[in-house]
């Protein structure tokens, strides 16, 4: 276990320990960007709060629901992002056809569906639908992802920390991908057209169900900046000397695993139709 003494605390003229004042959310906030390594070691002498994994993480929800609302009131950019989604499910329905998942009409049937829900997701009772599942369905990424994390950080490189403190060092970096999201959309809005994030693949409309189109999704700045700071984040968290193997660990599986999604997509059509 890579425990190390804690350089949190600081002998007082008498000889006493004192540990530095808990920082607050805030300052948690403002310090992932401007020192996260001290800021999440400051983190981690104290309990874990739920509100410093809680809090970034429902706003960055927030955030995406908002900036879907402000591009799909853009006539140009709506349609675009219903004609590439469109596009995209008759690629992957002509592929299980080819492999004689479905008839052609089943495939037609299909497809007609998706446009309806698509027009249905415009309506009021569909944002509302669309807001909750954003919310459900982020928080459940959310919570499995760290668990994956937490996995390794507790059971293969031994760290010493439990489930919470991954969602805290996980949450934090919310505020990051919060950045990333409203800068998308601006880009989006100044472009006149839909981007998914701030990749490479985004700014060349590239076809992320090519290898070329997954490699260029992997290059964006605000990911890898998030990942760095995740990686930071964990190490501090779970009281370990070593920062390399957490930056190993946190890239390999944002890397691998999104390998393996991808390659899951491939063979099972249907996945790849979910994942996008």
């Amino acid at each position: 276990m890579d425990n190390f003494t804690d350089p949190s605390t600081i002998p007082s003229q008498g000889g006493e320990v004192q540990p530095e004042p808990e920082l607050s959310h805030s300052d948690k906030m403002i310090g992932i960007f401007s020192e996260p390594s001290n800021t999440y070691e400051r983190i981690s002498q104290y309990p874990t709060k739920t509100i410093d994994w809680f809090l970034p993480v429902l706003l960055m929800l927030v955030v995406v629901f908002i900036t879907q609302l402000l591009l799909m009131s853009n006539k140009e950019i709506s349609y675009q992002m219903k004609q590439k989604q469109l596009d995209r499910m008759e690629k992957r329905f002509n592929e299980m056809v080819a492999k004689g998942q479905m008839t052609q009409d089943q495939a037609n049937d299909s497809l007609n569906r998706v446009q309806d829900q698509f027009d249905k997701g415009n309506t009021p009772i569909g944002m509302v639908l669309r807001a909750v599942g954003i919310l459900i369905f982020g928080f459940v990424f959310f919570f499995i992802i760290s668990g994956i994390y937490f996995l390794f950080a507790k059971f293969v490189l031994r760290g010493d920390g439990n489930y919470s403190s991954v969602l805290v060092a996980s949450g934090l970096t919310s505020y990051i991908g919060i950045i990333q999201i409203i800068l998308a959309a601006i880009l989006a809005l100044i472009l006149g057209k839909p981007l998914l994030d701030t990749s490479i693949a985004a700014f060349l409309d590239s076809d992320r169900s090519t290898y070329l189109g997954f490699i260029l999704a992997k290059l964006d700045v605000f990911s890898i900046w998030s990942y760095i700071i995740l990686s930071i984040g964990l190490a501090k968290m779970f009281k370990s000397k070593s920062m390399g193997k957490y930056y190993i660990a946190v890239f390999g599986i944002w890397i691998i695993g999104g390998l393996l999604l991808f390659l899951l997509g491939k063979a099972v059509p249907f996945l790849g139709m979910l994942g996008g």
